[in-house]
């Protein structure tokens, strides 16, 4: 169960509309490009 004003997704809870650009150009909008089918994501915060 997330904490009280975390910034966490929790069961139920909607998944935020994000936008990246793919290597070799377009774009890929989540959830949107995912509906209908399952899927994974993983991001990766490198060194920051």
């Amino acid at each position: 169960m997330a904490k009280a004003n975390a910034k966490f997704l929790d069961t139920g809870d909607m998944f935020p509309r994000l936008e990246f650009s793919k290597i070799g150009g377009g774009k890929i909008a989540l959830p949107d490009d995912l509906k209908g089918s399952w899927g994974a994501v993983l991001l990766y915060r490198s060194h920051w």
